[in-house]
């Protein structure tokens, strides 16, 4: 299971039994994300218990299905979270949600990071080419509840919002998560500057950076091949052109050669980690990380740092990035 994230899994086990209708399919998504969260709390106890305990605490109305297995919890689902965890069978501590908060960073509170892992975060988007009045107008249109942040392209929406159905032209917003988004204040292109995002994934910085000058010269590489292409897509979808792309181990002994003399004025690295700051969206993650891959990102990340800092010219910007909240 950990080798295959588990929306794949799901979606497998959704077309082997297709006679499953939408409803269904939510129900069955949303109680097994809940019995995540719980992280390590409650193991010794039976599954059912486990995953109806996973629902009172995540869900904060009543519901069809609390008030089938468990209708005395169904009316309490609205209660503050330390009145709910009174009622559980055993007590919910911080370090049973999250074990490994001695590994936070210092800066973080502890207990409040481990609780919100109970709640499943908004879905973000980041609105582009000054459409925002018209999203705005087409999220009221379809009743749509959101929040627009204070830099007026960040927009909140609930979980689960059809975005895609609601705002149907693509090149007017990105999915993006607020944190991800304010990377973006560090970059600081100029025209015509050479740019390097050396570990782009699906792009989404890469894209942030054009929105914010168009006219730098780019350069996306990542080691997977496939990663590239669907960047490709999300590229075109976004109508971004002008940019070179280039699959690259930037690990590995020869690569510096691959690269021949070119020189950058910024470099992004949103280095490979254990995307724990992301585990509110993944939180099957809290049961199957092991404290160990810790080290070996530690140790990825500072061999990748080493091998792109050559290619920064003189007083240039290397922008480093991780969705870790790990020290």
């Amino acid at each position: 299971f950990p080798t295959r994230r588990f929306a794949d899994l799901l979606k497998s086990f959704f077309k082997a039994h297709p006679y499953m209708g939408g409803r269904d399919r939510r129900w069955i998504t949303q109680l097994v994300y809940h019995y995540f969260r719980l992280g390590q709390w409650g193991k010794a106890l039976p599954v059912k218990e486990r995953i109806i305990a996973g629902a009172f605490l995540c869900e904060t109305a009543p519901n069809d299905f609390l008030a089938a297995v468990k209708p005395a919890w169904n009316q309490q689902t609205a209660l503050p979270l330390p009145d709910k965890t009174a009622l559980l069978p055993a007590a919910l501590m911080p370090e049973d949600i999250f074990p490994l908060l001695p590994e936070l960073s210092g800066e973080m509170d502890a207990n409040t990071f481990a609780y919100a892992m109970l709640k499943q975060p908004r879905l973000f988007i980041r609105v582009r080419n000054n459409k925002l009045d018209k999203v705005l107008q087409l999220l009221d249109k379809a009743g749509t509840l959101y929040e627009v942040f204070a830099n007026q392209a960040t927009v909140a929406l609930p979980n689960g919002t059809s975005i895609e159905s609601i705002v149907q032209e693509k090149s007017w917003y990105e999915i993006q998560d607020a944190s991800s988004q304010q990377t973006g204040e560090l970059f600081l292109p100029a025209r015509q500057q050479r740019w390097w995002d050396c570990c782009a994934a699906s792009g989404g910085k890469s894209i942030l950076l054009k929105d914010l000058q168009p006219d730098v010269n780019l350069l996306v590489s990542d080691v997977r091949r496939s990663i590239l292409e669907n960047l490709q897509q999300r590229f075109a979808a976004a109508g971004i052109k002008h940019y070179e792309a280039q699959v690259a181990d930037i690990t590995a002994e020869n690569f510096p050669a691959s690269m021949g003399g070119r020189q950058f004025n910024g470099i992004i690295l949103d280095a490979p980690c254990s995307g724990s700051g992301t585990w509110g969206r993944t939180p099957e993650s809290i049961s199957f990380f092991q404290k160990e891959e810790i080290e070996k990102y530690q140790q990825l990340q500072k061999r990748i740092a080493k091998n792109v800092i050559p290619f920064l010219k003189k007083g240039g910007a290397l922008i480093y990035i991780t969705c870790s909240v790990f020290k």
